[in-house]
């Protein structure tokens, strides 16, 4: 029985030695960026946050409607901000100082080509 005691003892105080360690190796695979972009509505949205879901690494997308930039929660380990500029030009959208691939803009419907205006 005392044999029980120690082995849970010990393994309780190695657990809470390594915990914090463990916990800042997580926080180390999770970074954010905030990318401008020229997206116009709530297709527009949608296009860039489902697109950008499935890039490799990402784990959070959000774009807000009024600022038109997209928040990007992504581990370094697997992608890098301008890895997802790229998918975001990509997509027919510009991406800070990176500009829209032209073939892809244009294959964007009319509402969500630059200069449209918001609906």
């Amino acid at each position: 029985m005392k044999k029980i005691i120690a082995l849970t003892g010990i393994l309780v105080l190695a657990i809470s030695i390594s915990y914090p360690t463990m916990a800042q190796e997580k926080k180390k695979n999770y970074e954010e960026v905030q990318i401008q972009t020229s997206a116009v509505c709530g297709m527009c949205e949608d296009r860039i946050e489902t697109n950008i879901s499935f890039e490799k690494g990402v784990k959070k997308v959000q774009l807000n409607d009024d600022t038109k930039i997209v928040t990007i929660g992504y581990d370094p380990r697997k992608t890098a901000p301008e890895k997802l500029r790229t998918a975001i030009s990509k997509l027919g959208y510009d991406a800070d100082d990176k500009p829209a691939d032209s073939a892809a803009h244009a294959k964007l419907p009319a509402c969500c080509q630059k200069g449209s205006k918001p609906h």
